[in-house]
C-alpha cells in the first residue's frame, strides 16, 4: 500500500475525528508473513468477530479455514461454500429436541428463499489478514476498511461515502451474519461499477463481541481511496461538523 495514502488519511483523521478509533483492513494472501496466526478453537463456536477485537487494539492476525470457530463464519470468510445442516431450521425455529433455532426468520420457507439470493465468493488465498490501519505495511494490499463505531463517528464516515454519489443507497445495511457484513459483502462490492459502503453488525448474535454502541460501516478500498481525496471538500471542512467532532471528542476523554 502507498505510504502516502496511509499517512495521509492518519493525519486527517485526528484532524477531523480527533482520537477516535482507527480502521482495520482486511485483505487475502498466500503467506501472512509475521503476524499472529489464529489457532484452532478449543470450543465447539468462536464468533470471529471476538478475535478481530485483537486487531483493533493493534495486533495483526490471520485466519485459515481451520482457526474459524463457527461455520456461518467459514463460509462469510469465503473458505467454505455450503450451509450448515438443517441451516434453514437454525436461522427459523429450530427442530423441537435436537436444534435451537436463532428465530432470526419466521419459518424455514423463509430461510430457503433468502438462501437463494444470499452472496457467494470463494477467498482468493489460504490465509486472510486483518490489521489496524496504522499497523499496514507498503507490500499489503488492502481489499476493505472496517470502521467499528459509536453513531456520531458513523455518521461522519456514512456522509463521507454518499459525498460524490448521486445515488441515494451508497451505503446500504443487508440482513446478514456480522462476520458477512464487513467481509463477504463488501468484498464483492469492489468489484461493482460503483462500489457500496455497507453498515452491519445488527447481528444480535455478534454483538456481545462488541461494545454496545458500536456497529459497523465497510467500504471497499477502490472507494475508500476516493473518500479520503474528498475529505478536505467535505462537510468535514464546516461548523456543522465542528458540533459533532466536540461530542466525539469529548466522549474520548469520558
Amino acid at each position: 500500500m502507498d505510504k502516502a495514502i496511509k499517512e495521509k488519511f492518519i493525519q486527517l483523521w485526528k484532524k477531523y475525528f480527533g482520537k477516535a478509533e482507527l480502521p482495520v483492513v482486511f485483505f487475502y494472501t498466500g503467506n501472512p508473513g509475521a503476524v499472529t496466526k489464529i489457532k484452532p478453537p478449543k470450543v465447539e463456536h468462536r464468533c470471529v468477530i471476538a478475535d478481530i477485537a485483537r486487531a483493533r487494539k493493534g495486533a495483526s492476525i490471520a485466519f485459515d479455514v481451520a482457526a474459524v470457530g463457527c461455520f456461518g463464519g467459514k463460509k462469510y470468510l469465503g473458505f467454505t461454500e455450503g450451509f450448515m445442516p438443517n441451516f434453514e431450521y437454525f436461522l427459523s425455529y429450530g427442530i423441537p429436541g435436537e436444534l435451537e433455532g436463532e428465530r432470526y426468520k419466521k419459518s424455514p420457507a423463509i430461510v430457503k428463499e433468502v438462501m437463494k439470493n444470499m452472496p457467494k465468493f470463494k477467498a482468493p488465498a489460504q490465509y486472510i489478514v486483518f490489521k489496524r490501519w496504522d499497523k499496514i505495511e507498503a507490500t499489503d494490499n488492502p481489499d476493505v476498511v472496517i470502521f467499528f463505531a459509536p453513531p456520531d463517528v458513523l455518521s461522519g464516515i456514512f456522509t463521507l461515502a454518499s459525498f460524490d454519489e448521486v445515488e441515494p443507497n451508497g451505503v446500504f445495511a443487508p440482513f446478514a451474519a456480522g462476520c458477512s457484513t464487513i467481509v463477504t459483502h463488501p468484498y464483492l462490492e469492489k468489484s461493482a461499477k460503483r462500489p457500496r459502503a455497507v453498515l452491519g453488525l445488527f447481528d444480535v448474535s455478534a454483538r456481545p463481541c462488541v461494545p454496545r454502541d458500536n456497529l459497523t460501516i465497510a467500504i471497499p478500498m477502490n472507494k475508500f481511496e476516493k473518500m479520503i481525496e474528498n475529505m478536505e471538500e467535505s462537510f468535514l471542512t464546516t461548523q456543522s461538523w465542528t458540533k459533532v467532532k466536540r461530542r466525539i471528542v469529548k466522549a474520548e476523554k469520558n
